[in-house]
């Protein structure tokens, strides 16, 4: 009995192990060369006293990426209920339009940048079937508007949607079906993005609603609990990440929504000493993410922090970032 129980344990082990091992390798679909696109944030530039469109416009021109990833702000675009302000963001995608730029489009009430959740004041006093339909009827307008752009390459729905981070209620999974549901229904030519964090989630629930899964990559972050931290997992994770993805979803895309190119930190990057950025996010760690993103192997990844690198270049004379990011787009 017990040479029973002891063989089939050590067929178990045996098994995980085979398992662990094929999940664990290089999908074969990955790709020794990288399409560089960037995040550019309207809000967060703002924020850092720039000229957002100055700013947009050197992304575009300067760095050019591949793609830009355009984050549309629902209290922006609608700053009171039923009355629709898409001026900056059609001055956006003409923009990228003119420069055959690739745009991934952002909608919903939590997309980047902190808070994360951004919801327009007014309707933050509706009950829950009107704050829905609020919600959605803001979603089909930008839909609407967009859908038929050549150069729209794919809607994202929401950003982390089941990651428990940032200033917003609980997850609402059959809201984010909804919102999912409705943006397929206006646009059948466009597939949907949504995202997940690499570190902190396996990514199936994500995955499983996405026609393109969209993972990020951070290397050092800052938490009330650990501080300064530097993510310890090697290159494999993603890996086995992807091959779960792959076991029950086979051929789903994966792409990096998001790279850290960016300081993380307790305030925000131009709320915080130059000095302490540097050190605990300096230009090296910034080419080590790049390289650490290069070995996982997809071949689309979304730069995250233009916007701060033309702050550190603009107000500080700091272009170190600038130029290293020309240097990753420019070398695939």
């Amino acid at each position: 009995m017990i040479k029973k129980i002891f063989g089939i344990l050590l067929a178990v082990v045996f098994l995980l192990g085979i398992s662990a091992f094929i999940l664990m390798r290089k999908p074969g679909d990955f790709s020794s060369k990288t399409s560089w696109g960037v995040t550019f944030s309207k809000y967060f530039a703002q924020k850092s006293g720039l000229d957002w469109q100055e700013a947009y416009l050197a992304i575009l021109d300067e760095l050019d990426p591949e793609a830009v990833r355009i984050v549309i702000y629902w209290p922006d675009a609608e700053p009171e209920q039923g009355s629709y302000d898409f001026s900056s963001y059609d001055w956006m995608v003409e923009e990228a339009q003119k420069r055959d730029k690739k745009m991934v489009i952002v909608i919903g009430q939590k997309v980047p940048r902190w808070p994360e959740c951004h919801i327009p004041d007014w309707a933050r006093s509706q009950g829950k079937e009107q704050y829905q339909e609020s919600l959605l009827a803001f979603m089909r307008q930008a839909v609407l508007r967009y859908k038929d752009r050549e150069n729209l390459y794919l809607w994202q729905v929401e950003n982390e949607p089941f990651l428990d981070f940032g200033q917003c209620e609980k997850l609402d999974v059959s809201l984010l079906d909804k919102e999912i549901a409705m943006v397929r229904s206006l646009d059948s030519e466009h597939k949907i993005m949504v995202t997940d964090s690499g570190e902190l989630s396996i990514w199936l629930w994500a995955a499983k609603r996405a026609d393109i899964f969209g993972t990020t990559v951070y290397r050092i972050i800052w938490s009330e609990k650990l501080g300064y931290f530097k993510y310890p997992w090697p290159v494999r994770i993603f890996w086995l990440k992807a091959g779960l993805v792959r076991f029950f979803y086979p051929d789903k895309p994966i792409i990096v929504c998001e790279m850290q190119g960016e300081y993380w930190g307790p305030k925000q990057p131009y709320e915080t000493p130059l000095e302490l950025e540097m050190r605990e996010f300096g230009i090296l760690e910034f080419r080590a993410a790049a390289g650490y993103t290069k070995k996982i192997g997809f071949s689309e990844v979304y730069l995250w922090g233009a916007e701060w690198w033309y702050w550190l270049g603009k107000k500080h004379g700091n272009w170190t970032f600038w130029q290293e990011a020309q240097e990753i787009i420019k070398n695939k």
